[in-house]
């Protein structure tokens, strides 16, 4: 690759980055200091306080995620697995152990058969 194509990359990133940080610095100390202090009392933060809610909520609920452990992430061969699981689980069962089987999850049966 080329030396200026990198070095254009990661000026991108980064400038990607703090502009993203910024925005969501500015957007949430917008909207604390907007509800928070009429509804409950609190006081008004400012821009740093609202970068270090954004990285503690980050921290305690790992959110931020667009591809991951969670339902519609990216996390196809996982979900791959189970169908591939499941299909191997109702070839060996019983017609009555199926029809048991359908009347709890019916509306999900037909998706586990190709």
């Amino acid at each position: 690759m080329n030396a200026k194509y990198v070095v254009f990359k990661i000026v991108k990133g980064v400038v990607a980055v703090v502009l993203f940080g910024s925005l969501a610095g500015f957007g949430t100390m917008f909207l604390w200091n907007w509800l928070v202090p009429s509804l409950f009392g609190g006081h008004l933060i400012t821009f740093c306080q609202a970068i270090g809610l954004i990285v503690l909520s980050k921290i305690l609920f790992g959110g931020f995620g667009g591809r991951g452990k969670h339902c519609g992430g990216g996390n196809h061969r996982m979900k791959d697995r189970w169908k591939q699981k499941m299909q191997e689980r109702m070839a060996n069962m019983t017609e009555e152990e199926k029809e048991k089987w359908k009347s709890r999850c019916g509306h999900r049966i037909n998706t586990l058969h190709p």
